[in-house]
């Protein structure tokens, strides 16, 4: 295993294939009428509603699982008789502290939608490992089920891939039954062959997901990136049959950027790829898009502010 461990990190990217993919991509024609109304309607069932800020209260976390819950409005779902098909989000995201108003909020509402945790210091995991390990059992036992962890960037950085592969491993032990969602924070990992390498070590750690970005660093989600973390999930279900889910998120901000990553989705790993088990999006102003693009598609105008309720 150490072997074929040595040898799947002595690989190199193609730089120029990868963003000539991402070009590739990028240039598709958008699906328009009904069938982008249903590609979106579909975006948003992969959506991880967050909300990741110092002024997080009890009552902005509230509104965001209420929003969560029913994220489209009901008349819009109805004229397209989508009302009774129990669409939600995927889930909420949260601070670790805010995990039980969120677990609070959805209970009341008699709703079963996940709650993700971020942990281990995020965004930066400049924090010690017994913390960062604290803060994951501590958000589980709120009732997070899903953690979204970072990976230390000084271990990726310098080369200590068998260092990061065992802190990850103990995160994923901490998070018991909980899924784990591992960050490579991309915009600080300096080279494409670096989050290959990452998204490798990390799938092999046991991450049930791999994201692209914490949203706090300088340069989030792009696509480029994305192909060469779905090229890394794809060599590592050819090689061990196992299917890892893909996360981007940061800057995810319009409609037609949501479609512009399902369509990739869709292209390098198939139409399995396109539910929430295996795909998420994280964002939290995206929806009020999505919403906004629907309710043109229904009424054939765009809603003045007043008209639809704040993401």
């Amino acid at each position: 295993a150490s072997v074929h461990y040595q040898s799947q990190l002595q690989i190199r990217v193609n730089t120029q294939a990868v963003l000539k993919r991402a070009q590739q991509i990028q240039g598709r024609k958008v699906a328009k009428k009904q069938w982008q109304a249903a590609w979106l309607l579909k975006a948003v069932t992969c959506i991880d509603l967050t909300t990741l800020a110092g002024d997080d209260t009890p009552s902005n976390v509230h509104r965001l699982c209420m929003k969560a819950t029913q994220p489209i409005r009901h008349d819009l779902l109805k004229s397209m008789d989508m009302h009774d098909k129990g669409i939600t989000t995927a889930a909420v995201c949260v601070y670790p502290s805010r995990v039980a108003d969120a677990v609070k909020s959805l209970k009341a509402a008699n709703s079963c939608l996940p709650v993700a945790s971020v942990a281990t210091g995020f965004p930066a995991g400049q924090t010690p490992l017994k913390t960062r390990l604290a803060e994951v059992q501590m958000a589980v036992e709120d009732g997070a089920t899903e953690i979204d962890i970072v990976i230390n960037r000084t271990l990726a950085l310098t080369g200590q891939w068998a260092g990061l592969y065992d802190e990850i491993r103990q995160f994923r032990e901490a998070c018991a039954d909980a899924h784990m969602k591992t960050i490579l924070a991309v915009g600080e990992l300096g080279t494409f062959t670096n989050v290959y390498k990452a998204s490798l070590v990390s799938m092999m750690a046991g991450s049930d997901f791999i994201k692209t970005s914490t949203g706090k660093e300088t340069v989030n989600a792009t696509y480029p990136v994305a192909i060469v973390m779905v090229r890394a999930i794809r060599d590592y279900f050819l090689r061990t049959g196992y299917k890892v889910g893909f996360k981007p998120a940061g800057g995810i901000r319009t409609a037609q950027e949501s479609v512009v990553w399902l369509t990739l989705m869709k292209e390098e790993l198939g139409d399995e790829w396109l539910n929430p088990h295996l795909f998420r999006l994280g964002a939290s102003s995206l929806l009020a898009d999505i919403e906004r693009q629907i309710y043109h598609y229904v009424t054939g105008r765009y809603p003045a502010y007043h008209e639809l309720p704040m993401a």
